[in-house]
């Protein structure tokens, strides 16, 4: 008989591993919240990159305000064209 082996018990302290079960069980009712967290870690990918593109005359917080409004207009992009394409949803 095989035994289970729960990997994030076993290489994640504790209130780590309670945080993403929690997260996992109330992503669908707290969906603001959860958005705003994953922007957050996508600007963590995109202002080093903006602020590597300006070579040095950006400060650190334009590249960051850079990433977000760009974070901001891809998000109006999607749900425009989501409202285009299917009127009836709203």
């Amino acid at each position: 008989m095989k035994k289970k082996v729960d990997v994030l018990a076993k290489f994640l302290p504790m209130h780590i591993v309670e945080a993403i079960s929690f997260v996992w069980s109330e992503w669908r009712s707290q969906k603001l919240p959860l958005t705003i967290f994953v922007a957050l870690c996508l600007n963590l990918l995109v202002a080093p990159i903006v602020y590597a593109a300006a070579d040095g005359t950006l400060e650190r917080r334009s590249a960051w305000a850079i990433g977000v409004l760009g974070l901001v207009t891809l998000a109006v992009i999607v749900y425009l064209f989501v409202v285009v394409f299917q009127p009836e949803r709203f």
